[in-house]
């Protein structure tokens, strides 16, 4: 038996609703394989604002550097956006500072078209067929941490100001994640940049040129990052793994999980230095977001919590069977016709958020 610390903070909107599923699943985990996770819950986000006035408490960030792993819903909704506010009240500064300080620098996200869900894409099942990739995201850098980053009025009216900036460091950290991930899948390896247009493309591009040099075994190919956009679109199987800057990789894992047919089926892990052994701190969360127009309704799609759960066993606790164990059961659950509202065909039975986690506690149970 082996016991772990976790942090677990359900943050906004649905949130809470797929990350009480998620825990219900490490919990059936817990009893099948004999571990035992410590769990600490807090709030996060636009719940911590309305409680504390700050969406991340320095006491939080503390705490989530001490665990094991962090298991995490979602933040926002209309209540806190508040474009003119203070950083700290806008739910999003709180997940920015959780990234920075736990050094969480590399996010990872898995689309694969499940054979079952292929058709509740928008995209043509004979366009899907085989895709199967990971998008990395460089976190910790980029437009969203430079500077200068300010607004200001003058005479010719309101202005604002956000800096992109990358360090060799930088680039060579997030690239070497993208060549050994890809070492361990297909062996292909597609760098996104736009060395067009700006410096930072520039130097990206350079840095990823030299690397792929160091690594022969890799097969490296460039994209820009507009033709990158066009391409999962129009041929998604072609790519296995691709990495990318922080506001590039921000917008595309979004396309890309619309190639699964819905967010509510992909996880995602936002992860640091690691061990020797593969493991170490990261963050695991669904990339569906707040969702708050479905929220308390039953509606929401647990699965990206759960598999997101199955990653953080896997990539932060090197427990591989027992993450194995949870996708085999999502994977038992949807042939046997199990089915949230945004997965569901018409004539297919619908149940709600709490039914579909019981149905992956239960067969691992």
């Amino acid at each position: 038996m082996a016991s772990f610390n976790l942090m677990v903070l359900p943050g906004d909107g649905i949130g809470p609703e797929v990350t009480a599923e998620a825990v219900k699943v490490l919990g059936a985990v817990e009893k099948r394989f004999g571990h035992e996770f410590a769990l600490k819950e807090d709030l996060f986000g636009g719940a911590a604002i309305d409680a504390y006035g700050t969406s991340a408490r320095q006491e939080t960030l503390d705490a989530a550097k001490r665990a094991d792993a962090v298991l995490f819903g979602a933040v926002g909704g209309p209540k806190w956006d508040d474009p003119s506010g203070s950083p700290e009240r806008r739910p999003e500064w709180g997940l920015l500072q959780i990234r920075k300080q736990l050094g969480l620098f590399a996010n990872l996200r898995p689309v694969k078209i499940h054979p079952l869900m292929a058709d509740s894409s928008t995209i043509k099942r004979e366009v899907l067929d085989g895709t199967d990739m990971v998008v990395i995201r460089e976190l910790t850098g980029g437009l969203y941490f430079g500077e200068p980053k300010r607004r200001w009025s003058d005479g010719d009216g309101r202005k604002a100001v956000d800096t992109m900036f990358y360090s060799e460091e930088e680039v060579r950290r997030i690239l070497q994640v993208g060549f050994d991930l890809a070492r361990q899948r297909r062996k292909k390896l597609t760098s996104v940049d736009k060395m067009n247009v700006l410096e930072t493309g520039r130097l990206w591009r350079e840095i990823a040129v030299e690397m792929g040099r160091q690594h022969p075994d890799i097969e490296l190919d460039h994209l820009l990052v507009d033709a990158c956009a066009m391409h999962l679109i129009r041929r998604p199987a072609d790519f296995d793994v691709i990495v990318t800057e922080n506001t590039f990789g921000d917008i595309l894992t979004d396309e890309a999980s619309m190639l699964a047919g819905s967010m509510g089926m992909l996880p995602s892990a936002s992860l640091g230095a690691r061990r020797p052994d593969g493991t170490g701190l990261g963050l695991y969360e669904p990339i569906h977001g707040s969702a708050p127009d479905i929220a308390g309704q039953g509606k929401a799609n647990p699965l990206a919590a759960i598999l997101s759960a199955a990653m953080l066993l896997r990539l932060s606790l090197g427990l591989t069977a027992e993450a194995d164990a949870v996708e085999r059961a999502v994977d038992e659950a949807l042939a046997a016709g199990w089915r949230t509202a945004d997965i569901a065909r018409p004539g297919e039975q619908v149940v709600d958020t709490t039914r579909m986690g019981d149905e992956i506690a239960g067969r691992l149970a």
